[in-house]
């Protein structure tokens, strides 16, 4: 069955070479459609999103969240991906939303150029109107292709400050973003550092990350955590969710964990998070500073206090147990682990970089320090550790916040609204040139 068929209404998975789709089989809907039904989904908005992985992140987290909640009567989306797998992967396949796998190795070889090609065939094949890839490799991946195929808008999302770019890559993302329709940041901060890189301003969109309220802040407070690492019901936790990473701060969280410690001793810390996985083209496994991490927490003789527990989806569950939340990171684009906190209504520690300060009003709902100061960040924990009142008070203000400015809602609903913008646009200026 060629992939611009209608599926079989029995059929969900059809595979072929060097390719993977999942195609939804409709439910409690009889075979033959009406006439009216085809004439809606005629109208829908065709849009092809394009990730590298589904792996466990922030911009894997709300492009998850964004396909999942898009208007289906006036949107019709298929994701593609570099490499399909990831823990976010089998939420996806739940809301029948197909899926195209486009492997690569490396992006400079004729092998990448040979899937570039089936990714522009693809999009003229299904008649997509919009292509919206997700941060350097999909971006580089995916803006050529739609190019080639004439695809009517493109949107480049750029989600952090290029830290983990080279020069090069730096240069290639600047060079393809200017044949793009918009570039679309999630803060105010990576706009700005990307005019300083020579964007054009007028093509780049701010819409800010935005979180599924319902799932926070509602949790009965237990002592579950502590039960499961064995450690004293009494005792606060401090918990980090991230990456393991050099750039996230977590040799900075426990050197100040030492601070904390000698001050606070009933106190533990939750590193809640991995390393990169195997076969993740966009970091490489990082397991030789995970182990340095390890060690580090045996020369500082925190053994007892910090548990770091990989990946865990149960995430709510554990903020509300947490009392406080802490992000050291020395560059940030719009953390999610920092919304998540907030709209649980627990207080926050965080660097002052990137976006950071568009979350975490210093004094107001949180507290923010330099980067690369355990002092300060042990300091800041303590404070908040030594007055409950105080933290309580900057975690009902958090939670305010996050109601207010940074719903799931709101993000879906300024993110139709930039599609049809852009879509419009792309027609206006077709007609003009007649």
């Amino acid at each position: 069955m060629q992939s611009g068929m209608s599926p079989n209404p029995e059929q969900k998975i059809i595979s072929e070479p060097g390719a993977s789709a999942i195609y939804p089989a409709p439910e409690n809907v009889p075979v033959s459609s009406s006439r009216a039904e085809e004439t809606d989904e005629t109208k829908a908005v065709r849009i092809l999103k394009l990730i590298t992985i589904f792996a466990f992140g922030g911009t894997e987290r709300q492009v998850v969240n964004l396909a999942t909640k898009l208007d289906r009567s006036r949107f019709r989306l298929e994701m593609a991906c570099l490499k399909k797998r990831g823990h976010f992967l089998n939420e996806i396949e739940q809301h029948h939303i197909p899926i195209r796998e486009f492997p690569i190795t490396r992006l400079y070889n004729p092998g990448t150029f040979a899937q570039q090609v089936r990714l522009a065939a693809h999009i003229k094949r299904q008649k997509i109107q919009i292509v919206h890839s997700y941060n350097f490799y999909a971006n580089v991946f995916a803006l050529p292709a739609a190019r080639l195929a004439g695809v009517p808008v493109t949107i480049a999302s750029i989600r952090d400050r290029g830290v983990y770019l080279t020069p090069a890559k730096t240069r290639m993302q600047k060079y393809l973003c200017n044949y793009s329709d918009c570039v679309l940041v999630n803060a105010e901060s990576i706009k700005e550092w990307l005019i300083e890189e020579g964007y054009q301003p007028d093509k780049i969109t701010v819409i800010r990350n935005g979180i599924d309220l319902s799932r926070y802040g509602n949790k009965p407070k237990d002592v579950s955590l502590h039960r499961e690492f064995g450690l004293p019901e009494t005792s606060p936790l401090i918990m980090m969710a991230s990456r393991l990473n050099p750039q996230k701060g977590v040799e900075d969280l426990l050197r100040a964990a030492a601070i904390v410690t000698n001050r606070c001793p009933e106190a533990r810390f939750l590193i809640v998070g991995e390393k990169q996985q195997d076969g993740n083209i966009v970091l490489a496994a990082d397991k030789e500073f995970a182990h340095k991490m390890e060690q580090l927490v045996v020369d500082l003789g925190l053994s007892r206090h910090v548990i770091f527990t990989g990946y865990r989806s149960n995430v709510p569950e554990i903020l509300a147990q947490a009392t406080v939340s802490v992000l050291p990171s020395h560059s940030e684009g719009l953390s999610n682990s920092l919304l998540e906190a907030m709209a649980s209504g627990i207080p926050v520690v965080a660097t002052r970089v990137g976006g950071n300060p568009e979350l975490v009003k210093d004094g107001e709902t949180g507290l923010l320090v330099p980067p690369h100061d355990p002092d300060a960040l042990a300091q800041a924990i303590c404070t908040l550790l030594q007055n409950r009142d105080l933290a309580k008070t900057f975690g009902m203000r958090a939670r305010r916040r996050a109601e207010l400015d940074f719903s799931l809602e709101r993000m879906v609903g300024d993110t139709q609204e930039l599609y049809l913008k852009l879509l419009e646009r792309h027609k206006r200026s077709k007609r003009l040139s007649f």
